[in-house]
């Protein structure tokens, strides 16, 4: 929604954090609709032209690289925390966070260059681009934020969707012409960063890195944005890992035939998670403003009784998930569709309920900010372990049932810190 000095670098007011009209929802929705249908898209129908090898390495690359997505955007979630808490935002904070979702991205492209023209069919080239793909598209997520809260929301929708519209063309390009993996990603790359640089553009020029005045507050305010980004970025980073996680296993345990059925399994799941966190960005902002100061408390109480049932569920998960292994996979076979649609359910549920507990939880205050990461390390451990256990012996279905175990593990982390917090 408009607001008063949402234009350039003028004040942004908090009284502004307001979650914006169900019309600008559905259009910024529509968006980022096209966008994950793009990816969708890119993702499985390539299995129709290489051959399982072949899909199988460019499902894993992109497993793997996954979570630079989240290391780009980080700094999206610790501006849109701030911005509803101060009045002098603006520049001071879009600078140091565009500086910060940016560096991942130039980094990955000054590697990849030339490794893309020396070797442009490696294997090397191949991860290369997935994951700077992946922290590219992480970047235009923290810039559309940005333009979100400047009141342009429809630079986000276009954005979205011209880069939808860039992987839905490419994906046509390697379907009829038979291009491998490597073209593939660098011309989906190529186009997403050029689409980038556009957004990036249509920031004010006080907004970008290098080019603003009033160095010495970005430099004030620099620390404690990047403390935040830190802490909440740790949190998502470690989900992103814990899926990356269980791609290595299968990879090292000689089953990366596995992870394109991984892969394509997941896809619908991982398309849900990302529109419930893009909605609750959206609503962010409101919910910072809300959450501030007392009302924290029962902020943080909804998220402990959220907590306590993943808990309660997680113990029943673990034995139905016992039993179905036991008995679907005797032998170490290929997991049938219900058998991994069933997993992936159960990861899905477990999933969001712990997400939206910690969102609640971030949105509090910043001292209880080591809760979600502290609980999504420990979540990380559990998925690592227990994919190392599991994973060798039930393959892909392993690896979701690996992910289902280690959710309850961070629910209980948290719920234990936030209990022992307030008893404090």
């Amino acid at each position: 929604m408009p607001c008063p000095g949402a234009a350039g670098g003028r004040l942004v007011s908090a009284v502004d954090a307001v979650v914006p009209r169900p019309v600008a929802v559905l259009r910024l929705l529509a968006g980022r609709g096209a966008f994950r249908a793009g990816t969708q898209v890119a993702a499985a129908a390539p299995a129709t032209v290489w051959d399982g090898s072949t899909f199988g390495h460019f499902a894993a690359a992109l497993g793997l690289c996954g979570w630079l997505l989240l290391v780009a955007d980080a700094p999206e979630k610790a501006a849109l925390k701030t911005l509803a808490r101060v009045r002098r935002i603006g520049p001071a904070v879009s600078r140091p966070a565009v500086a910060m979702a940016a560096a991942p991205v130039a980094v990955l492209l000054a590697v990849l260059v030339p490794v893309a023209v020396t070797a442009p069919l490696s294997v090397a080239t191949l991860y290369l681009a997935a994951g700077a793909w992946s922290a590219c598209t992480g970047l235009l997520m923290a810039v559309s934020g940005l333009h979100r809260v400047r009141g342009r929301p429809v630079l986000d929708t276009m954005a979205f969707g011209a880069s939808g519209g860039v992987v839905l063309a490419v994906t046509a390009a390697t379907l009829w012409i038979g291009w491998p993996p490597q073209t593939h990603l660098l011309l989906v790359l190529a186009g997403t960063v050029a689409v980038t640089c556009a957004a990036l553009a249509a920031l004010p020029r006080d907004w970008l890195p290098l080019l603003g005045t009033g160095a010495a507050r970005g430099r004030r305010l620099l620390r404690p944005l990047a403390r935040a980004t830190w802490l909440l970025g740790v949190a998502d980073l470690c989900d992103a890992l814990c899926f990356a996680a269980v791609y290595l296993v299968l990879g090292v345990s000689g089953r990366s035939g596995q992870s394109g059925v991984l892969y394509l399994a997941l896809l619908p799941a991982v398309a849900v998670c990302q529109l419930a966190i893009y909605l609750l960005r959206v609503a962010q902002p409101a919910t910072s403003r809300r959450l501030r100061g007392p009302a924290g408390r029962a902020g943080r109480a909804r998220a402990v009784r959220l907590l306590g049932r993943v808990e309660r569920a997680g113990a029943a998960v673990a034995v139905a998930c016992a039993v179905l292994l036991g008995w679907a996979l005797p032998d170490g076979r290929a997991p049938s569709p219900g058998v991994m649609g069933g997993l992936v359910l159960v990861v899905l549920a477990l999933f969001l309920t712990v997400m939206y507990a910690a969102y609640l939880v971030e949105n509090t205050n910043n001292d209880v900010l080591a809760v979600t990461s502290a609980g999504a390390f420990a979540g990380l451990v559990a998925t690592g372990s227990l994919a190392a256990v599991v994973v060798p012996w039930a393959g892909a279905a392993g690896g979701v049932v690996a992910l289902a175990l280690g959710v309850p593990v961070k629910a209980h982390v948290m719920r234990r810190m936030l209990i022992s917090r307030n008893s404090e």
